[in-house]
């Protein structure tokens, strides 16, 4: 099976010639002859220079002509050995076309066709710059990033859908999921734990669209998130007091508002000492724990067949000992479970979910508890989750693109059939200046009941973290 479809490269335009001399006009009739003027010389017919090639046209051309030397039977995982065939066959090449190489234009090719080759070609370079946080694939011939909360457009370009369609065969193929016409969206993640989702026609009428979510080589710690704003350090403070008293949190927020960074975050006060149970669809965590048992939910197979749904997890990581249940995220009805969990003795568990506020998060829960099939009264639903969720992280993407934990809430209980919330920290936004969103993250005021739990367990916190002495 050879590497890479063969490339046609453009062929140089041809201009036409022109036509034969014009005619002279007759004399104006009554009026003397006038003598004819020498009429224009016919333009002659030129020979066309050959338009010089892009650079993108020789390289796809010198890129197939790699390709076809490269050796059939190497192991493409063995990329030292892979780069150095294809520097040799590179060099080879450029001498017999006898191309005029600046010796940059012969670095950046080589890397290019090398990026192909064993890598996810034109993505690359993005994967590899640390300061974009997204890459978005609109079709063949539009590539948007996302840098420092900002969409910006590149001059990156695939050769056409079928380029597209072989990097996303390549980033699918190592974890065993497919891509085609009857499965037409696909989950995956790259081996550093980046988030990959694509859509292929006839679903997306623009040619395949692939999104990625980065995450940095080496997860963000608390200091990180400090220096970016998203919370302060009497915050985080708390939330460690939170984790390490086995309290359940859900972190909530819109998508791409930096939930799964925040749980990370989260995770990473858990006690080294205990059991983790991570579920996801994508496995996407970067847990440092010494004990995590990491769990990824399967789709169905090319029959429609062998779907293992979050749910199911869910249940089975209920007979697996866990000390702490991690869920990356709740979309359906494996929050009935996960609320189940939460009531039954599995305390310290941590999950995210979409929701524009804290008290929405609250209202999604309730749906896919319904979504589960179990026919509850509203009322039971309510007091499952006033029982088992003690805490609300929600986090947002602010205008200017930065992202803040704007609530951090408290569920104190129900009265009557209301589930009672309570701020102990929030943003307070008070103005824009230069396009860049002011204000302070500050705490409420209000000590949360569970802080008792907090004394009891030996965790102390700073005195007047709520605003007060305590």
């Amino acid at each position: 099976m050879s590497l890479l479809k063969r490339i046609e490269s453009a062929r140089p335009g041809q201009e036409s010639g022109g036509g034969a001399g014009v005619p002279v006009p007759a004399p104006p009739s009554g009026g003397a002859a006038t003598p004819p003027s020498a009429p224009p010389p016919a333009p002659r017919l030129m020979s066309q220079a050959p338009i010089r090639e892009s650079f993108r046209d020789v390289k796809f051309r010198i890129q197939n002509r790699v390709i076809q030397d490269l050796d059939p039977k190497l192991d493409l995982s063995n990329q030292v050995e892979v780069r150095r065939q294809i520097e040799e066959i590179f060099g080879k090449v450029i001498d017999e076309e006898g191309l005029a190489l600046t010796r940059a234009e012969r670095v950046r090719m080589l890397e290019q066709i090398t990026d192909e080759i064993i890598g996810l070609g034109p993505l690359e370079p993005l994967l590899r710059d640390e300061s974009i946080s997204e890459i978005m694939v609109n079709g063949p011939r539009q590539i948007y990033i996302e840098r420092a909360g900002k969409l910006e457009l590149t001059n990156v370009v695939f050769q056409n859908d079928d380029h597209v369609m072989r990097i996303i065969d390549r980033i699918i193929a190592p974890i065993g999921r497919r891509v085609d016409e009857s499965s037409p969206m696909v989950d995956a993640r790259l081996t550093d734990g980046s988030r990959v989702n694509a859509i292929i026609p006839p679903l997306s009428l623009i040619g395949p669209v692939i999104t990625i979510r980065k995450f940095a080589a080496t997860p963000f710690t608390v200091d990180d998130l400090i220096r970016f704003g998203t919370a302060t350090p009497e915050m985080f403070e708390f939330l460690r007091a939170c984790v390490e008293a086995r309290l359940n949190v859900f972190v909530s927020g819109g998508t791409g508002s930096g939930k799964t960074t925040t749980l990370n975050v989260l995770s990473s006060f858990i006690p080294n000492d205990e059991r983790i149970v991570t579920i996801e669809d994508a496995a996407e965590l970067q847990l440092r724990q010494e004990h995590v048992v990491t769990l990824e939910s399967r789709p169905p197979n090319i029959e429609g067949k062998g779907a293992i749904p979050i749910r199911e997890l869910v249940r089975n990581a209920l007979r697996m000992r866990p000390d702490r249940i991690v869920v990356g995220e709740c979309r359906s009805g494996e929050a009935l479970d996960m609320l189940q969990a939460m009531n039954t003795g599995h305390d310290g568990s941590l999950s995210t979910g979409h929701a524009n506020t804290p008290r929405d998060m609250l209202s999604r829960l309730e749906t896919m508890v319904l979504m589960a099939g179990v026919d509850l009264p509203v009322r039971a639903i309510r007091e499952q989750i006033a029982s088992a969720v003690d805490l609300i992280v929600h986090q947002s993407r602010l205008k200017d693109g930065t992202r803040r934990i704007t609530n951090i809430t408290e569920v104190q209980g129900m009265e009557g059939d209301v589930i009672v919330m309570q701020d102990v920290f929030v943003f307070d936004q008070t103005g824009v200046i230069d396009g860049k969103i002011q204000g302070r993250l500050k705490p409420t005021g209000i000590r949360p009941k569970f802080v008792e739990r907090f004394e009891t367990q030996g965790i102390h916190l700073a005195q007047g973290i709520f605003g007060y002495a305590y």
